[in-house]
């Protein structure tokens, strides 16, 4: 997924300083290379696809090509069939992934998850930064003393980071001002659909939050973040939004790419709406998140970086016991949106609007 290949690029930043003569090789799907472009830190992409992914044979040949990097070491954040299988056969002298105990013959050390962070980078990033332990780093000195310090608890260093040329700026600049965009206004990103149908906020409710941000600011411009397969749930939630909020709505203004998404975002005032890879991607940025987190996704994992800038919102924050009573989550969610009602947030939603 494109939120964790972003998130897990953070940790070539910290191998480049902790081992500057390291050499370092990412392998990932190719359809999240936009997030990773031009990053300084990763010195080779080993691409593989979905075909390869759940074809043996070719799983099996991929690694063997690996093998012919002679590797000192994999670490294996993904944990899964594939990369269990790569991680097998790709030749590396030492082998690191989570503790699990069918994969005990393919790893040479293994770690062990908190529940808990320590810092406000999120459980997805500090989880990830103690898979480098066994190459001599030390996380957990580190975000001890990133807690301790005077800095908010924020381990700045360990925020991933989106690469844009000067002149992929320059040309999107000129593409939002031709498509008559006001760079000058408020500008706002909407993560209108999330990645599917358990992780989108309810379309009515939505389209009160897009009432509220346009009542709030009523000179705000609003792009939605969607795919053209999405382009008639997009439209739906245009046409349940007050007449004054459709006509600060911009259906026409969108990226074709990943990448293209990436350098209108970069524009933008913030982004919000549903948590997910476009979150991330805002963050990677610096540009300020709104987030309405699914009511089965943990917030402690994926509410990376919070603060005045970054903020989130969940049901848990509002009812608790509702997701503490409620058994499978995931298999809920419609239930559990349901009363995730926008009224719970939308002045939390005015307070970062105008803040």
């Amino acid at each position: 997924m494109i939120g964790d290949v972003l998130t897990t690029s953070a940790l070539f930043k910290v191998l480049k300083q902790h081992n500057p003569n390291a050499i370092l090789h990412y392998v990932v799907n190719k359809h999240t290379i936009p997030v990773i472009e031009n990053n300084p830190f990763i010195d080779e992409l080993k691409i593989i696809n979905p075909e390869t992914e759940k074809s043996f044979a070719k799983l099996l040949e991929f690694s063997k090509a690996l093998k012919q990097e002679n590797y000192d070491a994999v670490v294996d954040i993904y944990g899964l069939y594939s990369s269990n299988l790569i991680s097998l056969f790709c030749g590396a002298k030492q082998k690191i992934a989570k503790k699990k105990w069918y994969t005990k013959f393919i790893y040479t050390d293994f770690i062990s998850e908190t529940r808990t962070p320590i810092t406000n980078a999120g459980l997805a990033l500090e989880n990830r930064l103690r898979y480098l332990k066994p190459l001599g780093y030390e996380p957990e000195a580190y975000l001890n003393k990133k807690r301790n310090s005077t800095s908010g608890y924020e381990p700045d260093d360990l925020k991933p980071t989106i690469y844009l040329t000067n002149q992929e700026i320059d040309s999107t600049k000129v593409f939002l001002e031709k498509a008559t965009i006001n760079l000058e206004k408020p500008l706002y990103m909407i993560s209108v659909i999330g990645s599917d149908q358990t992780k989108t906020y309810p379309f009515e409710y939505m389209a009160k939050v897009l009432d509220k941000i346009v009542s709030t600011k009523p000179e705000a411009q609003l792009l939605f973040n969607y795919i053209p397969s999405q382009l008639d749930d997009a439209k739906a939630i245009y046409n349940l939004c007050q007449a004054e909020t459709q006509s600060n709505i911009r259906l026409d203004v969108f990226g074709k790419s990943l990448r293209e998404f990436i350098c209108i975002t970069h524009f933008c005032t913030a982004l919000i709406g549903n948590e997910g890879g476009a979150v991330n991607m805002a963050k990677a940025l610096n540009v300020p998140t709104f987030t309405i987190f699914s009511p089965w996704i943990k917030k402690a994992t994926w509410s990376v970086f919070e603060d005045d800038k970054n903020v989130s919102v969940h049901l848990k924050d509002y009812n608790e016991t509702l997701i503490n009573t409620t058994e499978k989550l995931k298999a809920n969610f419609k239930t559990l949106y349901d009363a995730f009602k926008p009224d719970f947030f939308l002045e939390k939603l005015k307070q970062f609007l105008t803040q």
